[in-house]
């Protein structure tokens, strides 16, 4: 990936990885026209649980007919399909007449779900379930993109289904994954990150753990949640122990992505800026270390699911522009792209 901020948006370092991070977030332009609309359905889990699917409806009020390509996107921590950047997928979507899908990971669709779970950055068995009921009831194509702890999930599943991954999507691409999941942590619990991104995910994840204790009394100590100030901390008193894990250092170490990259067998794109102020550049994999079907674009600008461009305010629709560029490619000639379901 050939990209660079605008020049008045900061540059490599850690000031324009801020910079880059928090103004596309807030202020800059995710479509040109309407905001997307979506089709909201309400998904069983094989667990007794639920999640909420949207689907983006056409410009004509219904859903594309069913053999065109489909794209499916797992937002990031705390993120839904209103986020910028599932906003600015939706507007490349529909602009190319594609099917677009976010499904929300539990508990972040508006309405917390029922099970005494929630999410978690390694949970590749909900991205499977889901990817499956999608290949079932949908005859074209698909392709998957995660953001962020989605784009580590979605590496985990690629990772665990081997082979079997070919047979669901034609490719997946991750970004601004904290595929290292302790660097990663590690980072976003120092100074500045601590101090603004740390406190903006605690936010909303301690009302919302604590109203699933609620549901489900004595799950976790509530007493040392509501006294948590870092995502250690939070993961060692709620994530780790609720999704089977024995504590944070555990979550981190099974659930990181990076360490088998090499197992991947369907092409893969991994996108990490490496101003990134939650992944740093030193924990990035090097194209050795991941096996002929992973692609990695490592930009030196971008932030955190930022890649702004464009005159004052900025837009974000470069970034879907590229990934998705680097998708169709992957694409069979079929009408909608060029050849080559291959490895990079």
């Amino acid at each position: 990936m050939d990209f660079s901020s605008p020049r008045w948006l900061g540059g490599r370092g850690a000031v324009g990885g801020n910079l880059q991070t928090i103004w596309p977030a807030l202020y800059s332009k995710r479509y040109h026209g309407p905001a997307p609309v979506y089709r909201r359905e309400r998904w069983n889990t094989p667990d007794g649980d639920f999640i909420d699917v949207d689907f983006q409806v056409g410009p004509e009020g219904a859903d594309a007919a069913a053999d065109v390509p489909m794209l499916v996107l797992f937002h990031g921590l705390e993120g839904s399909s209103a986020s910028h950047y599932a906003q600015s997928f939706a507007h490349w979507a529909r602009e190319r007449g594609w099917r677009y899908v976010v499904p929300h990971f539990r508990g972040c669709s508006g309405e917390i779900n029922l099970a005494p779970r929630a999410y978690h950055s390694g949970d590749f068995e909900e991205i499977g379930w889901v990817l499956q009921a999608l290949r079932t009831r949908h005859a074209g194509p698909i392709v998957a993109v995660g953001v962020s702890l989605g784009g580590n999930a979605l590496l985990r599943w690629a990772e665990e289904a081997g082979e079997t991954a070919s047979a669901v999507v034609r490719a997946v691409c991750a970004i601004s994954s904290p595929i290292d999941l302790a660097a990663g942590g590690q980072a976003i619990g120092r100074g500045f990150n601590r101090h603004v991104y740390t406190r903006m995910f605690l936010r909303t994840m301690i009302p919302k753990a604590l109203r699933k204790w609620e549901q489900h009394p004595g799950l976790f100590d509530r007493e040392r949640l509501r006294a948590v100030r870092d995502l250690y901390a939070f993961d060692n008193v709620f994530t780790a122990p609720l999704h089977g894990f024995r504590d944070t250092d555990d979550y981190w170490h099974r659930g990181s992505a990076k360490p088998h990259l090499h197992r991947i067998r369907v092409p893969a794109l991994v996108l990490n800026a490496r101003n990134d102020p939650f992944v740093p550049a030193h924990s990035l994999p090097r194209q050795a270390e991941v096996g002929p079907f992973v692609t990695l674009w490592q930009p030196h600008h971008g932030g955190h699911v930022g890649f702004p461009a464009g005159a004052w305010p900025g837009h974000v629709m470069t970034l879907p522009e590229q990934v998705m560029g680097w998708m169709v490619d992957r694409l069979p000639v079929d009408g909608v792209g060029r050849p080559g379901a291959r490895p990079a």
